[in-house]
């Protein structure tokens, strides 16, 4: 989207400094999370009208939904990279793919309560009492680090919790004196705890003394013209700066981030264009999806003072409507919400906003009106022209695209819209795991899924050209005629599946 002037406004006050930047739609979510060496560069690099060109649909779609953004300054690049790890698991941004899962950065974790104390590595922070350190950007460096760290305190690497003699005999460690033996009885207990705590310290970033030691050697390697151990201990200082290196714990990320819209300004907006008494506190919006009449499902989503209450979201598997039909299930869904709100006494909603024109508002109203809640305010609002539809009103309201009331409205819509698709998807994708298409041995779930998703049921599939099933990502001519074969044999005389 090319930058508004609030965007240009706060483009210009970026720093060129590193830290993490958050863009954010319409609704004020969070959208995509990124990192930066230098904000201002690489935040304005998304509103350059130049670089359109070379954009692929994704990133498109990405700078389409952007409405604002927010930025966060860190120290250097490694803190932003954590804050941005941190940021993406709490946020769940929908563009991001990166750091969604349960995947964290390497910790390095040593028990002091334990018999003999070991250093272990660690993706997970636990309250158990260990002492914790990192988290660690590379984990390279610190893996690296941590084997010097073991050869120069003489520490454990063995995994018995509490070794004994039987352990030693076996142990690598010991042999090679990189380990003191504590288990053997080669150093007293109380000997090995003093190690651990020096190794602590060191990776508590007291490690003046070794850079020293190393880069002294360094330089005798150097002069010596023994190039190959000279570079060597040079990776090993930058190991030890990286593995040390202070950082900020981000424990708890600020929420509160301005979003992108004025709620009360939309809220007054919306109540003075539909003539309501007051503007209303909770809005809730009806969308059916389907394909071809199959899998038909409608969502409701919540807002609570112009914000997605997702927590008041439901979602709906149509009952009673064997046909496509858009009509019949947007009144299956205001009957079957209404009247169980009704029936346990809770709180209507001050409007309802369903998706469409005339005949789906006429339908919502009618079901309001069996049900004896005829006075709850009630519109619908149309796609191709963005036409607000009332009970009382033969011609349509027509707001200007940059009225609040009708942006909020659009809101409420769009996320609908997201609701019953996704639940829709969800529907589709475990049709898909059933599919006759599973009886084909050495067909994959994904090939499976890229053939459904491209033809939308096996009748089609199978009544499609070779050409059409090779153009599917992993479908050779090979794949598609056995595909084509088994189809054939497998739904001869069968009109569904």
């Amino acid at each position: 989207m090319p930058a508004n002037d609030h965007i240009r406004s706060k483009l210009s006050k970026i720093p060129h400094k590193p830290g993490v930047y958050l863009m954010r739609d319409r609704f004020g979510t969070v959208i995509y999370v990124g990192k930066a060496r230098a904000l201002r560069k690489r935040v304005s690099q998304y509103f350059h009208p130049s670089r359109r060109q070379g954009w692929d649909l994704k990133l498109a779609a990405l700078i389409e939904a952007i409405e604002d953004f927010d930025v966060h300054i860190v120290k250097s690049e490694p803190e932003a990279l954590l804050l941005e790890g941190k940021l993406i698991k709490e946020f769940k941004p929908r563009y991001n793919v990166s750091f969604r899962d349960d995947k964290n950065f390497l910790l390095i974790k040593v028990n002091l309560k334990d018999a003999i104390p070991r250093f272990t590595f660690t993706r997970m922070r636990q309250q158990d009492g260990a002492k914790y350190f990192g988290p660690f950007v590379s984990s390279g460096a610190c893996r690296r680090t941590t084997t010097m760290l073991r050869k120069k305190f003489n520490l454990r690497g063995c995994r018995p919790l509490v070794p004994t003699k039987r352990d030693f005999k076996h142990c690598l460690y010991g042999h090679l004196q990189h380990c003191s033996a504590p288990c053997a009885g080669k150093v007293t207990l109380e000997e090995y705890r003093k190690q651990v705590a020096a190794a602590c310290d060191f990776l508590e970033g007291q490690t003046e003394e070794w850079e020293k030691e190393i880069e002294a050697e360094m330089q005798k390697a150097s002069a010596d013209l023994d190039f190959e151990k000279a570079a060597r201990c040079r990776d090993i200082i930058q190991d030890l700066r990286e593995t040390t290196r202070k950082t900020r714990k981000f424990s708890r990320i600020p929420t509160n981030l301005p979003g992108a819209i004025d709620v009360e300004r939309d809220l007054g907006s919306l109540a003075l264009a539909l003539n309501l008494p007051a503007p209303p506190e909770r809005i809730e919006g009806f969308d059916i999806s389907n394909i071809s009449g199959t899998f038909m499902v409608a969502s409701m989503v919540s807002f609570l003072n112009g914000k997605p209450d997702r927590a008041q979201y439901r979602r709906y598997r149509i009952k009673s409507v064997t046909k496509q039909d858009d009509f019949a299930c947007i009144a299956e869904v205001v009957r079957r919400r209404y009247g169980r709100l009704k029936k346990e006494k809770r709180q209507m909603p001050d409007l309802i906003l369903v998706d469409g024109g005339k005949g789906q508002l006429g339908m919502a109203r009618r079901e309001l009106s069996r049900l004896g809640l005829e006075y709850l305010p009630t519109i619908g609002l149309a796609k191709e022209f963005e036409e607000i539809y009332q009970a009382d009103k033969r011609d349509p309201l027509k707001l200007s695209r940059e009225s609040g009331a009708l942006m909020l409205l659009q809101r409420v819509r769009d996320e609908s819209h997201r609701f019953a698709n996704t639940y829709n998807s969800e529907l589709r994708a475990k049709k898909i795991s059933e599919s006759v298409l599973d009886e084909l041995p050495g067909l994959g779930a994904s090939r499976k899924t890229a053939l459904l998703k491209n033809f939308g049921s096996v009748h089609r599939l199978r009544d499609a050209p070779l050409d059409q099933i090779k153009e599917v990502p992993g479908i050779g001519e090979k794949s598609a005629s056995k595909i084509k074969d088994f189809l054939n044999r497998r739904l001869k005389g069968k009109a569904s599946v």
